[in-house]
């Protein structure tokens, strides 16, 4: 009888040991070795000195609409990324994926009694060079996920012009709808959503966020088995910093 219970004492301890492995590894790997997720791309998250300094400088406080008409090219500190909730064995986590290997352009025109306006505006990215932090992660992406053999560019393409107003002053943000074709896994479809955008001493700032159901794009759910799991959707963020050229 003893020894019965010796032994039931032993399952029941070895099972409790396995749940706890189970959970606290996870865990601990979130939150104490991978650590928390990047913040979410946006005006705040990087200064304004990463605006190109060889860019052609614009006066403080000027407001007038020609000083920011033009053709616009994304330059340095622009950065595309994606983000998206996950769950590891039970342990809720983020995932998330970026790249300066970004190519943009914007034009402004219109600097008339109704203001400026955005005509055009499109980024792209080369898919195979978005990266987060874990190589595995990355090995999915590329290939099951995105296919970036297949599927080799991203691209966000603006459809409807965006009214300006007059031209606000150097460092104050401002907020648009855009409404543009968001091409993703060889499949293109409109996206409309908010915009942030700031003048700063040598260019201009955009940031925003697209949210995207798979779904929509063919693109096959990222979960893992049962060892990773997703939503049927995620985010496209970017911040791009536009200098005149």
């Amino acid at each position: 009888m003893a020894r019965r219970r010796r032994w039931l004492g032993f399952v029941i301890g070895s099972v409790i040991a396995v749940v706890v492995l189970a959970v606290g590894a996870p865990f601990v790997y979130i939150h104490f070795i991978e650590g928390a997720a990047p913040k979410p791309l946006s005006l705040g998250s990087h200064s304004s000195s990463s605006s190109s300094p060889a860019s052609t400088p614009v006066a403080s406080g000027s407001t007038t609409a020609s000083s920011v008409d033009g053709a616009w090219r994304a330059g340095a500190g622009s950065i595309v990324g994606y983000r998206v909730k996950e769950v590891l064995v039970g342990q809720n986590n983020v995932a998330v994926g970026r790249t300066s290997s970004v190519k943009g352009s914007l034009v402004i025109g219109g600097a008339g009694t109704k203001g400026a306006t955005v005509e055009s505006a499109a980024f792209s990215v080369r898919m195979a060079t978005i990266h987060s932090d874990q190589s595995e992660r990355d090995v999915q992406f590329d290939g099951r996920i995105m296919d970036v053999a297949a599927y080799p560019t991203g691209k966000f393409t603006l459809t409807h012009p965006i009214a300006l107003g007059s031209a606000p002053p150097v460092g104050e943000v401002k907020s648009y709808q855009a409404k543009g074709d968001l091409t993703l896994h060889g499949h293109t479809r409109p996206v409309t959503f908010t915009v942030s955008a700031e003048r700063t001493s040598s260019g201009i700032r955009i940031s925003g966020s697209i949210p995207v159901k798979f779904a929509d794009w063919d693109i096959p759910n990222p979960s893992f088995g049962t060892f990773v799991t997703t939503a049927d959707n995620g985010v496209l963020e970017f911040l791009l910093t536009f200098v005149k050229g």
